[in-house]
C-alpha cells in the first residue's frame, strides 16, 4: 500500500471526525485551486450534490481565486442553501488550513444566514 501525502492524510482524518459527528447535516465541502474556489453542500447519507457554487460563474468573468472570490462563492452557496431549505451545515474544510481563502468562504457563509 503506498503511503499517503500529508495533505491526504489530513483530509482523511478531517473528514473521518466530520462524519462521526455530523448528526445527519450535510456537509459543506470546500475545495481550492491556485486559480478558483469550489464549494458544495453534499448529502452524504443520500450519496449527492444539494447545492453547488464556484468562482467559475457562468454568464460572467471568473473571478479568480482570491480572497474577494471566497466571499463571493461563501454567500452565494449561502443563497442556494436557503432555496434548498437547507440551514445547518457541517464545515469541511477538506485538508486545507483554515485560514485565508478558505476563512473568508466559512465566514461569508455564516453572514449569509448557514449555521456550522
Amino acid at each position: 500500500m503506498a503511503k499517503l501525502s500529508l495533505f491526504a492524510r489530513r483530509r482523511r482524518r478531517v473528514r473521518t471526525a466530520l462524519k462521526a459527528r455530523s448528526g445527519g447535516r450535510p456537509r459543506l465541502s470546500v475545495h481550492r485551486s491556485g486559480r478558483h474556489i469550489y464549494a458544495q453542500i453534499i448529502d452524504d447519507l443520500g450519496g449527492q450534490t444539494l447545492a453547488a457554487s464556484s468562482s467559475l460563474l457562468k454568464g460572467e468573468k471568473s473571478i479568480g481565486a482570491n480572497i474577494d472570490a471566497a466571499v463571493k462563492v461563501g454567500k452565494d452557496i449561502a443563497e442556494k442553501a436557503k432555496a434548498a431549505g437547507i440551514t445547518a451545515v457541517v464545515f469541511d474544510r477538506g485538508g486545507f488550513l483554515f485560514h485565508g481563502r478558505v476563512k473568508a468562504l466559512a465566514d461569508a457563509a455564516r453572514e449569509g444566514g448557514l449555521e456550522f
